[in-house]
């Protein structure tokens, strides 16, 4: 299984936060499923930090991730397809470009995040 961490989800994967919850815990854990995290979701992360909403060291974040072995996903033409045909059905634009990443690779969002609902993606929720 492929799975998309979110930007909250990539945080609390990182962090050992229990706000992951066990089910999601476990999967991202499986050696057998291929864990992304995206440059949007970097992206999101610097733009709070520069604005005072978040307080941790991206650059320490993205080692984390990578010694766990997730995958960093950057954005390519395919994913700007998939978010080119992607309704509008609330206004966050760094979740629509993930969601756009989610259905362009064929993999599973991982997010807390009940707007995510709102496409059809497939989801692994937090919690």
């Amino acid at each position: 299984m492929k799975l998309l961490l979110d930007t909250h989800a990539l945080i609390w994967a990182v962090q050992d936060n229990p706000r992951l919850g066990r089910r999601a815990r476990a999967r991202i854990g499986d050696r057998k499923n291929k864990v992304l995290f995206s440059t949007v979701s970097i992206w999101e992360i610097l733009i709070k930090i520069r604005t005072g909403k978040l307080h941790i060291d991206w650059r320490k974040l993205t080692g984390a991730a990578g010694e766990a072995g997730y995958a960093r996903l950057d954005i390519g033409i395919d994913h700007m397809e998939a978010l080119d045909a992607l309704p509008l059905r609330h206004g966050d634009p760094y979740d629509h470009l993930i969601l756009a990443q989610a259905i362009s690779e064929r993999a599973t969002l991982v997010t807390a995040d009940q707007n995510m609902k709102l496409y059809d993606v497939p989801i692994l929720e937090c919690g």
